[in-house]
């Protein structure tokens, strides 16, 4: 008699370690740093450098749990999983809750720095004009139902970095040119005794961590990979030392390039004036051209992201169904949370400084971070798969030093950034409070990794 049961659907495994790596520099992107040299510049008192090494120690510890999470659930892919299974499903939730605040501030932060950005092109376009067409034009594309694709992306990062290894090479000679081996050879960005401070070094650090986010989005793509347990975990890793090491070298050299910190024209655009100091004007539009190109594509990936939580909340009637779950009929878009969001990034680029923006995200990430981290250390070491055996150094130590680093990242981030994200978080508190009657039944919630 013949099996009558149909055979379960699986995704095969064909990404190689390959893959996953430039998968996840496609996400980060390779001039991840370059918008936030001039602010981090202040904050550090010229030491951004060393921020971001420092901000790379703490991804990659935190890389290795996401690993290990993703091998241990990979049909999973994203901190509310790997906190809910791994924890407890509210701890699940509030860490989806602080991830989705990510996908709200992101197009925020694009919109801000894209219209920044136009103005040091464009001087005479007013701020306001330029979020606005901003905005707009992203909105327009999504409510049409048009996504960028892989190839498109690939084509951006490769355009990203051929301009940034065309500055690499030209600041290389600038630095030679004048001032020899000394101009490229020198432990100042690194360590200026009259300018460094701790507290300093802390503040750089927790806003020059953006650098890195991203890297998570790899274990999304865990049930596709060949040999998960180990090259998703791999790959984690490897974007994380890629991305700090390429991303200071960019900055040591800008740093060499103009050490006074203090006199940049404009903070937010600050690497846009190093690049004209070492190649000109063309250098300098080229930048600014592939930064508005990228947070284009960046602000749109994620305005859709958000609108498809909000649908998926909607669905499972966590909001209102009537509006967040409705569907344009034609073109089967969540039209109503594409301008929601639109609307909440335009509020939000007339109110918040892009550093203000950055800094709350941050504050969203490292609250997902360390829970992942804590989840590792449970699973791993405190509550062990039976027959295994517990590894202090991999299975306690890693995930705490990721949580006692992120946790030294969270704090260090300023009063503005903690009172948004504090605000937000006592939203999500309350909101489960509610619907678990105090924590006495689970929630039930959408997956905040579908989108």
């Amino acid at each position: 008699m013949a099996d009558s049961a149909a055979p379960v659907p699986r995704l095969q495994r064909v990404l190689k370690l390959r893959d996953l790596i430039v998968y996840g520099i496609i996400i980060i992107q390779p001039i991840a740093a370059v918008p936030l040299f001039g602010v981090a510049q202040k904050l550090s008192r010229g030491h951004t450098v060393t921020t971001i090494l420092i901000a790379m120690v703490a991804m990659l510890l935190t890389a290795v749990s996401y690993g290990r999470m993703a091998a241990l659930y990979p049909s999973a892919g994203s901190a509310y999983t790997y906190v809910g299974r791994g924890l407890n499903w509210h701890l699940g939730f509030l860490a989806g809750w602080a991830m989705f605040m990510d996908y709200l501030l992101n197009p925020l932060i694009c919109t801000i720095y894209a219209s920044l950005t136009i103005q040091r092109i464009f001087p005479s376009v007013p701020y306001v004009a330029a979020a606005t067409g901003f905005i707009l034009l992203i909105t327009l594309v999504n409510l049409r139902g048009i996504r960028t694709t892989a190839r498109t992306n690939v084509v951006l990062v490769a355009i990203m970095s051929a301009v940034i290894c065309v500055f690499i090479i030209l600041a290389i000679r600038y630095l030679f040119h004048f001032q020899g081996w000394s101009g490229l050879i020198s432990y100042r960005p690194f360590y200026d005794s009259s300018q460094f401070q701790v507290q300093a070094l802390i503040a750089g650090t927790s806003f020059a961590a953006l650098t890195y986010i991203g890297f998570d989005g790899i274990t999304t793509l865990a049930e596709d990979v060949e040999n998960p347990k180990r090259n998703v975990m791999l790959a984690t890793v490897l974007v994380c030392i890629f991305t700090g090491l390429f991303s200071g070298l960019q900055i040591y050299l800008a740093q060499r390039v103009w050490p006074d910190y203090q006199n940049f024209p404009s903070l937010e655009t600050a690497f846009m004036d190093v690049t004209r100091r070492v190649g000109g004007p063309l250098l300098f539009n080229a930048l600014g051209a592939i930064m508005i190109v990228g947070g284009f594509g960046a602000a749109m990936g994620t305005q859709v992201g958000a609108a498809r939580l909000l649908f998926g909340m909607g669905r499972d009637n966590v909001v209102p169904r009537k509006i967040f779950a409705y569907l344009d009929p034609k073109r089967n878009t969540p039209s109503y949370n594409i301008i929601f969001i639109a609307l909440f990034a335009f509020v939000g680029a007339m109110t918040l400084t892009f550093e203000q923006g950055a800094e709350a995200l941050n504050f969203g990430a490292f609250l997902s971070f360390m829970g992942v981290n804590l989840a590792a250390l449970w699973q791993f070491y405190i509550r062990p798969q039976r027959g295994r055996q517990r590894r202090f150094w991999k299975d306690a130590l890693l995930p705490g030093l990721g949580f006692v680093f992120c946790l030294g990242i969270w704090l260090g981030l300023r009063t503005p950034a903690k009172v948004i994200g504090g605000v937000w978080f006592l939203l999500g508190f309350g909101y489960l409070a509610f619907k678990t009657r105090g924590f006495r039944t689970e929630i039930v919630m959408t997956h905040f990794g579908d989108a």
